[in-house]
């Protein structure tokens, strides 16, 4: 009896230790891991300088205040012990000593069809005032690079709503073009009137670094109500730190990587590349990055291929993102180290002329500075020997362009002559377009082979536009 009593006692009391041991256990698990924590010990311009603490780049801190809200900061270097952080937000109320708290989190971009018709920040945080946006699917904001020898091949136009592009610098699904201009000539009237007209799924507008003035016009006079049902608009204007710029073109790129994984045609238009290199030549320069081209550091000119590379095409059976980069050349020169980097990885660009936009001339393309260099892969050879005879037509006009206006010019003189002075009004008014008028793709081919009728013969007799609509219509 007093053996079975004693066995009882000693099997409650195990029962008891398991039930206190699996309490302290379960207690345990729910503790937060030990977050070391620095200290704030230099501010100089945006850039601060945190020691006591470790954290990798591109990760989030909180910098902690007596007497104001936590201010966010991103990591963007360091040297020994030292982190230097950007700020993505104000930083009123910070002081030395600050508290420097690592959050070991990465900055992520929120993506789902939750996004159409939305305008968001840099963060991802919607500032229309439609309500918290209700996603349950992020992406990093680095995105993850595609085998080059996977990608779908650029061979299917894409119709974008613009007579000029359409017939003469034709558009490839999964192209990456560049629009090149300075400030004032029509660069946002254009991505406008691509938007509202395109004929893609999807399209993402990344509004990088311009006037906050313009973002309210470009949402609703430029793109208006029709042109938001189905786009996505990513804004940080230039009052924004310059991380919150770089993040911006990177949550428009995301987002559009998304679209692209689902199948869908994506356009992407991003205004602009040039602020995004200069985002990224603040933080470079504030952290001690020595300036290299007129200025610009080194690391500029590594980021601007590792973003355009995101777009294109996706791998086989997959969707596309077709983009177009604003590139504003500072004081109109075609040769400034960012013009000429972003010439250099993108796959043709469009040069918009003051000259032409001083003039009352809209869309402003100068059409013998601008290329495509998917057109050959994606147009029939007649659609191609069309649009090469518009262009030489154009040049010979403009190269003699201060001969006929004096009045130099005696007609019968040379035969080309002729012809471009004859073809110049109908080539004015073909490139023209008012910013509400859509003209289709095939609407684009038959106007341009109604222009060019009259060289309906070549030597072997065969009409150049004789077959540029029908094998040219792209399918979607």
């Amino acid at each position: 009896m007093n053996n079975s009593h004693y066995s009882n006692l000693h099997s409650s009391h195990q029962n008891n230790w398991k039930e206190q041991l699996s309490r302290i256990q379960s207690r345990m698990d729910q503790v937060s891991p030990v977050v070391v924590e620095g200290r704030l010990n230099r501010m100089v311009g945006l850039t601060l300088e945190a020691v006591g603490c470790q954290a990798v780049i591109g990760s989030r801190c909180l910098v902690k205040s007596q007497n104001s809200k936590p201010v966010e900061a991103e990591v963007v270097g360091f040297s020994g012990e030292k982190l230097f952080l950007m700020p993505t937000g104000n930083i009123r109320g910070i002081h030395p000593d600050a508290t420097v708290i690592p959050t070991h989190q990465i900055y992520e971009a929120h993506v789902g069809d939750a996004l159409l018709g939305r305008v968001l920040d840099g963060r991802g945080v919607p500032i229309d005032g439609k309500g918290p946006l209700i996603t349950s699917e992020t992406r990093a904001l680095t995105g993850e690079p595609i085998n080059p020898l996977k990608r779908q091949p650029i061979n299917t136009p894409l119709d974008v709503g613009v007579r000029a592009i359409n017939s003469l610098f034709t558009v490839g699904r999964g192209q990456r073009m560049g629009l090149f201009a300075g400030s004032g000539v029509g660069k946002s009237m254009l991505l406008g009137m691509m938007t509202k007209f395109t004929s893609a799924d999807v399209i993402v507008v990344g509004l990088i670094g311009e006037r906050g003035r313009e973002v309210k016009e470009f949402i609703e006079d430029i793109l208006g109500e029709e042109g938001m049902q189905r786009a996505v608009v990513v804004a940080v204007p230039a009052d924004q730190p310059p991380v919150m710029r770089m993040h911006g073109a990177y949550q428009a790129t995301s987002i559009a990587e998304h679209f692209r994984d689902e199948g869908k045609d994506v356009l992407l238009l991003m205004d602009s590349l040039t602020r995004f290199a200069q985002a990224q030549r603040e933080i470079a320069l504030a952290i001690g990055e020595p300036p290299a081209t007129k200025g610009y550091p080194p690391s500029v000119f590594a980021q601007l291929p590792q973003l355009v590379e995101r777009a294109g095409n996706g791998e086989e059976g997959g969707g596309s993102i077709t983009a177009f980069y604003t590139v504003l050349t500072e004081g109109d020169d075609q040769q400034d180290p960012i013009a000429d980097s972003a010439r250099a990885i993108l796959d043709g660009h469009i040069v918009l002329s003051r000259e032409l936009a001083e003039s009352g001339h809209y869309p402003a393309i100068d059409v013998e500075a601008s290329i495509s260099r998917a057109m050959n892969a994606v147009v029939s050879d007649e659609h191609l020997a069309a649009a090469q005879k518009f262009r030489q037509s154009y040049s010979v006009y403009q190269q003699n362009k201060d001969l006929i206006n004096v009045g130099a010019y005696a007609e019968g003189s040379n035969p080309e002559v002729d012809e471009a002075i004859r073809l110049h009004s109908s080539q004015q008014e073909f490139l023209r377009q008012d910013r509400q008028e859509a003209v289709s793709w095939e609407g684009s081919l038959q106007q341009l082979a109604d222009l060019l009728q009259h060289y309906n013969s070549n030597e072997s007799g065969n009409d150049l536009t004789a077959n540029i609509e029908t094998p040219l219509v792209p399918t979607f």
